[in-house]
């Protein structure tokens, strides 16, 4: 869907994070603002997490219940489409753990961290296929892209899938 991942009211909405969990611009910036002062102390907390990991706090003021951080690469770091792989399947992870029946991601790394789109949705989304033909508490995926561009490019991969 498109629209602003931080009025999703799914068990967990991911954030795009750096890999010292510091809450600034992006999707994560949008996190802070809304979601309050406790996401980033929790965070603090926790001292970050490697690039492809994912760790998860209390969503403060969000209308999610949780916040799950997921560390995607930046381009020209090397193994980028594992990490992202990674990144997805930890978010997943961290979801059922919790027994959440939902999630929301955004497209990782295709900001700032300069990832191409078109393999941001093709890795995600398997990914996330993967995930739910396991045995999980999570039975909701829910993609929510802020710009068109993105939103269409995850809709052409999603219909390539079928």
């Amino acid at each position: 869907m498109r629209g602003d991942i931080t009025e999703m009211a799914t068990g967990a909405i991911v954030n795009a994070a750096n890999k010292e969990l510091i809450l600034g611009a992006g999707v994560a910036g949008a996190i802070k603002k809304k979601g309050g002062p406790k996401i980033q102390q929790e965070c603090n907390a926790i001292r970050g997490t490697h690039v492809g990991g994912a760790v998860i706090t209390t969503g403060g003021d969000l209308r999610a219940k949780y916040v799950i951080h997921a560390v995607g690469p930046r381009m020209g770091e090397g193994d980028e489409d594992e990490k992202l792989r990674s990144a997805t399947l930890e978010s997943l992870k961290r979801a059922h753990e919790k027994g959440l029946k939902s999630i929301a991601f955004p497209a990782i790394s295709t900001g700032i961290f300069g990832f191409p789109k078109e393999r941001c949705a093709k890795i995600m989304l398997t990914a996330a296929r993967e995930f739910l033909g396991r045995e999980s508490s999570v039975e909701r995926v829910v993609f929510c892209l802020y710009g068109e561009e993105t939103h269409r490019v995850f809709l052409e991969e999603i219909e390539g899938l079928v």
